[in-house]
């Protein structure tokens, strides 16, 4: 549990920042400097490929964190654009900055370490998914993030779950028969 100076340092540590929808929080070959705490708003995070498709990797909405952590942690060129698809209240830090929370504040620590197993959890399910057929995928989406079929256009769904629209379309009404 963080005590009340705990929370002092943390709040005069993490700056708050807002984005305009479209706007970057990260482009691709820029090191990310920044990991931050979704306030409000929501981003995506995605890779372009050679045809200028987009493909999704990462939706993400209030209270999630948002970052490429391999740039973030590695101070190396990220290969991930991170754009807010809605006006967007973050707040954010630096690499130095959490490094010291970590050191002097053990609930922060803690709470690192929960979240750290969550987001390996997430990435291993993510990884399994790929394994699963259309209609697998869509499932679990369901069951998981059912809000994210009412927050995101469905173009925006069917690239996360690395499907076109017209298949998602097809398993949504199947789906409803």
């Amino acid at each position: 549990m963080l005590s009340e100076d705990d929370k002092l340092l943390l709040t005069a540590h993490f700056k708050p920042r807002k984005l305009r929808k479209r706007q970057y929080f990260l482009q691709e070959g820029d090191v990310c400097k920044f990991i931050a705490f979704i306030v409000k708003g929501s981003a995506k995070t995605y890779t372009v490929d050679e045809k200028g498709h987009e493909n999704i990797l990462r939706l993400s909405v209030e209270n999630w964190w948002l970052t490429d952590f391999e740039s973030f942690y590695r101070l190396i060129p990220s290969r991930y654009h991170i754009e807010a698809l809605e006006e967007l209240e973050i707040l954010q830090t630096t690499n130095t900055e959490i490094e010291e929370f970590l050191k002097h504040i053990p609930a922060f620590s803690a709470m690192s370490s929960i979240i750290n197993q969550n987001n390996a959890i997430a990435a291993q399910k993510r990884m399994q998914a790929i394994n699963y057929s259309a209609e697998e995928r869509y499932e679990e989406l369901v069951k998981v993030y059912p809000y994210f079929l009412q927050r995101f256009p469905q173009n925006m769904i069917a690239s996360y779950l690395g499907l076109t629209s017209e298949t998602l379309s097809r398993i949504k009404k199947n789906a409803l028969k």
